[in-house]
C-alpha cells in the first residue's frame, strides 16, 4: 500500500493546508514567520501582534520553543498556546525541518471530553499552585538574603566597635592609624595623633567598683565624641587609654583640641547612682615626621608624651616636638 503523501499531487498540498483546522506556519531558524495557512492566519488576526513563533506561547515556555528551533530537529510535544479568548489551551505541536533550513510548525488543538477537561483544569490548578509556591520560595530566599546581609553588617560592626564605649576598638583604631599614615605619605599631608589616658582611673575602680568605672569610661568617651572634629577618628586603645587621629592637622590644631578636651572633661561631673565623680585626663601629642616615622614610632612618641604629661602633674597635654 502506497503512503498517503505519495498519492496526493504537490499542487493539491497547498489546497489541503488551507482547508484543515490545524494551524500551520513556515518559520526560519530564529522563529520568524515566513508564511502560514488559513487557520494560523485567523489565529494571528485575533492575537496580533505575532511576528515570531514564540509569541503564541506562554512566557515561561518560550525559551524551550527557541531551544527546539535552534536544534533544527524534528520535534513533537504538547504545550499551552494562547487561544483567541486570551486563555491558554493545550495544543499538539510538531516541528519539521525543511531542506532549505526553514522549519514547518503545526499546532492542533486537543479536543477535550468532560473528563479530560476536568483533568486539564486540575493540572492547571496544580501548575498555578507550583508557580505561586515558587514565587513564595523566591521571596523567602530574597528575604533571607537581605536578613543574612544585615546580620553580616552587624557582625562587622560588632567586630569593629568597643562594646563599652561604642568607639572603634583597638584593632580598628590601629588599622585606621596605618591607613592614615599611608595617606599622609602618599599626599605629603600633615597627620597628628593624640594618646589620652584617664588620670587615677585605678583609684576610681578601687573606690567605687568596676561598674562605676565602666560608666566613667562611657562618659569620657561621650566627651571625646562630642568635642572632636568630624574628620577626626577616635578609638579605645585599651583600658582607660584612648587614641585620636587628626588627619590633615599639625601640632597646633592637635594641641587646641587637647586643651579643649582637658577643660571639658575636668569640668564635667560623672553622676553614677549617688556618686558624683570628677575625672581628668592626660594627653600626649605627636605629628608624623615624613621619611622618619612609621605608624608605630608615631604611636610610641605620642604615648611617651602622654606619660610626660602624667609626670608633670596630670590634667594637661604635652607635645612631642
Amino acid at each position: 500500500m502506497k503512503k498517503l503523501e505519495q498519492l496526493i499531487s504537490p499542487n493539491k498540498v497547498g489546497e489541503l493546508f488551507e482547508n484543515i483546522h490545524v494551524m500551520i506556519t513556515l518559520v526560519d531558524s530564529s522563529g520568524a514567520l515566513i508564511s502560514w495557512n488559513h487557520a494560523f492566519g485567523d489565529y494571528k488576526k485575533s492575537n496580533s501582534p505575532i511576528n515570531k513563533l514564540e509569541d503564541i506561547f506562554l512566557q515561561q515556555d518560550r525559551h524551550q520553543v527557541n531551544f527546539k528551533l535552534s536544534a533544527a530537529s524534528q520535534e513533537h510535544w504538547t504545550s499551552e498556546i494562547i487561544s483567541n479568548n486570551g486563555t491558554p489551551s493545550f495544543f499538539d505541536c510538531a516541528l519539521i525541518p525543511m531542506s532549505n533550513g526553514n522549519l514547518l510548525f503545526t499546532a492542533e488543538k486537543i479536543a477535550s471530553t468532560p473528563d479530560t477537561q476536568k483533568l486539564i483544569e486540575r493540572l492547571n490548578r496544580q501548575v498555578k499552585m507550583f508557580r505561586l509556591e515558587r514565587e513564595a520560595a523566591k521571596k523567602i530566599a530574597r528575604n533571607k538574603q537581605v536578613e543574612m546581609e544585615s546580620v553580616m553588617i552587624q557582625a562587622r560592626e560588632v567586630a569593629q566597635i568597643d562594646p563599652l564605649t561604642f568607639l572603634l576598638n583597638r584593632r580598628m583604631i590601629v588599622k585606621e592609624l596605618q591607613s592614615e599614615v599611608i595617606r599622609a605619605v602618599r599626599y605629603n599631608s600633615p597627620l597628628s595623633i593624640s594618646v589620652m589616658d584617664i588620670d587615677y582611673f585605678k583609684s576610681v575602680n578601687d573606690t567605687y567598683g568596676h561598674l562605676v568605672g565602666d560608666e566613667v569610661l562611657r562618659q569620657v568617651a561621650y566627651q571625646l565624641r562630642d568635642h572632636t572634629r568630624q574628620p577626626d577618628i577616635a578609638g579605645r586603645y585599651g583600658g582607660e587609654e584612648f587614641l585620636i587621629l587628626l588627619p590633615n592637622s599639625d601640632l597646633k590644631a592637635a594641641a587646641e583640641q587637647a586643651s579643649r578636651l582637658c577643660r571639658q572633661i575636668s569640668q564635667a561631673v560623672v553622676q553614677v547612682q549617688e556618686h558624683s565623680i570628677h575625672v581628668t585626663v592626660s594627653i600626649g601629642i605627636a605629628q608624623f615626621r615624613h621619611e622618619v616615622d612609621t605608624w608605630d614610632t608615631l604611636l610610641n612618641r605620642s604615648d611617651n608624651a602622654m606619660y610626660e604629661a602624667k609626670r608633670a602633674g596630670r590634667n594637661r597635654w604635652v607635645v612631642d616636638e
